[in-house]
Order: C-alpha cells, then structure tokens, then sequence
C-alpha cells in the first residue's frame, strides 16, 4: 500500500495531502504498514515518526541532503512546501534588514495579534547544517512559537556555507542579536527581554550568542531555547553511533554540513562553534534544552545541560524520548510532532513570564 501512495504522489501538493493522510490513518492502520516498533536505547520510536521515516525510504531519500549544495537546499525547500498548508495567519509580519560589516541581513518579524503591548522577543536563528534553510523553511516554526508562546519573533537568515564558511554564521547571528538590542524601541521590546533561540545549527547559534555576549558585551539573552543544538564539533558520542543511519539525519549528512562550514577542520573546537568546549559556562542565561531520543546530535545537547547546570545555570530539559532530529520542522505532519511542539512553545512562554 506505501509503494502506491508513493507512486501516485506526483507533485508537492499531491504528495503532502497523501502524507497527512496518512498520518491521519487509524492507529492500527498505521502500525500494519509502519511495521514492527523499532526500539533503540530502551527507547520506543514515535509511530508517525516511524510511518515518515518508511515514506522517506520508500521515496528514496535516505538523509537531509542532496547531490550538491543547490539540490539539498531545493529539497530543504520542497520538504516545507510538503507540509504547507494555510498558514497561521493571527500575526503580522514584517521583512527587515539589519546592517552588518559583510552588507545586509534579511530578517523578518513575527508580531502576534495576541501581543498590542512592549513584549519579550525572541531571536530566532534557523537550522540546516549552516548551509541549509532561509527564513521560509522556518516560517512555520516562527509563527507557531510567536502565537503560542505569545512573543515577538525575529527570524535571522544568516549568510550560509560553502560560501560564506565558519565563522561568518556566528558573526551574523552575534550582529543580529546585538542589532536587537541596539534598535529594541523599534522592534517592540526592551533590552532586558530579549532571548535567543534556534534549531540544530541554529541552536549552535543561539548557544553560542549567549555564551559569547555574557562573556564580551554590556547585554547578553534573557533566555535561551535550544532545540536539539550542535555544541561540539570535535567528538563522536554514542548517539551519534547508534542513530548514524535511517532516523532523517544521518551520519552521512553530519560530515557533509561540517566539511562545508569548517572544511578546514582547525577551528572545530573554537568556541564560535563548539561552546561545550567552554571552561566557563557560569552566569549564562537561563535554557530550555530539547533533545531528541533518536538523534546523532542527543548526547552532546544533554552534555551541555550536565555543564550547565554544573555551573549554576537554571537550565530545563526536555528529551522527547520517541521523536527524531528535526522534529519542530515536522509539525504541521501533525500527531506526535505538533503534540511536541505544543509543550515547547509552553515552556518558553512560562520562562519568559516567571522573569
């Protein structure tokens, strides 16, 4: 049954309604064609996340990349167009730039209707590997945690690798949030509420924006959410053994984001990329660390949180045991993911009420 719906599936439109579709089947119709639960780790992978991963199998994509740079960034692409549908529309947004020493940097502003006030504000930088995604591959994820979470947010599209290599993405991500601070009136904040925030890359980014800005600036983040962060380039942990292959990213496309962002290699234990490496993580902003149990990238995200909160940190973890890498992209697929999604965005609203 998989391999018809596969083979009907023509266009990004058709293929996206027979995906939800298929999520939307009856839980038992679900596991008959998922097939036996898959267990790692003592852990039991979410049915829909299992379900996704057999139509990505049978679609012939095994990972997150492409032939080359342009075609992975067209899958990225495609992928969000899957799941698209109406989109969250109580918000306004607004596209900005923001001035850098390397030109402009597009950004775009998510105000929810719910918010007519001065509010917190969240700098938002977007995953894919450094080389990967823009500000529409995360428009979702950007509307969902403005309105759910009731928070501006500023969406960063942060020059990418191979052509602009490390450290460019983290000088861009330090220019925004510094932006930020400096034009806080203009964006509907003050200075003191504004947090960072991203997914996979972009939660390197986020991390290490409150890292560098606590140790160098006047002003660092109110907060930090990190969503299944990278926060160390140099070494092989278990998770990144036991999920190499067949959970979304894999081994394969680790190696192949790095070699373009760091192809040299010599700088993969700077603390512009590996903040773990940090001898001092006192005095950085309170996190919310989300972790995925069937991810490479698992053990060095709850590494950090065992540093963090070994230095003081008020930190909140959350491993969502079932789910896969890339799980807050899969939201609109529904079931599991969006379930996740739901808690995440309630935690980073109660954070940013308790402050």
């Amino acid at each position: 049954m998989l391999q018809t719906l596969t083979s009907v599936a023509r266009s990004t439109t058709v293929e996206g309604t027979v995906l939800r579709c298929v999520l939307g089947l009856p839980h038992g119709v679900k596991r008959a064609l998922a097939r036996a639960p898959i267990v790692v780790d003592g852990q039991e992978l979410a049915l829909d996340a299992q379900l996704l991963l057999r139509l990505q199998q049978l679609s012939g994509q095994t990972g997150l990349t492409g032939s080359d740079v342009g075609a992975s960034r067209a899958l990225m692409r495609r992928s969000a167009e899957l799941l698209g549908h109406t989109p969250i529309t109580d918000v306004e947004i607004t596209e900005r730039h923001v001035p850098t020493p390397s030109g402009s940097l597009p950004t775009r502003l998510y105000r929810p209707h719910s918010v007519t006030d001065t509010s917190d504000l969240l700098v938002f930088y977007h995953g894919g590997g450094w080389v990967i995604g823009d500000l529409d591959s995360h428009d979702d994820l950007c509307r969902f945690l403005a309105t759910r979470a009731d928070v501006r947010v500023l969406s960063v599209d942060y020059r990418l690798a191979p052509e602009n290599p490390f450290p460019a993405a983290a000088e861009d991500a330090l220019a925004a949030f510094r932006h930020a601070v400096e034009h806080a009136d203009e964006l509907g904040t003050t200075r003191e509420r504004i947090s960072v925030g991203g997914d996979s890359a972009g939660g390197n980014l986020a991390a290490v924006v409150a890292h560098h800005t606590t140790r160098n600036d006047t002003t660092a983040p109110k907060f930090q959410l990190l969503l299944y962060p990278v926060v160390d380039a140099t070494t092989r942990r278990q998770s990144r053994e036991l999920f190499s292959n067949g959970f979304l990213l894999t081994d394969e496309d680790m190696d192949w984001f790095m070699g373009h962002y760091e192809p040299e290699g010599a700088r993969r234990g700077d603390l512009l990329l590996s903040v773990l490496l940090a001898e001092d993580l006192t005095d950085l902003p309170p996190a919310h660390v989300v972790t995925a149990g069937f991810d490479p990238l698992r053990d060095e995200g709850e590494e950090y949180v065992r540093r963090l909160r070994q230095s003081d940190v008020r930190v909140v973890h959350r491993r969502f045991a079932d789910l896969i890498h890339g799980f807050a992209n899969l939201r609109l697929a529904g079931g599991r993911f969006h379930e996740a999604m739901v808690e995440v965005a309630a935690t980073l609203r109660a954070a940013l009420q308790l402050r």
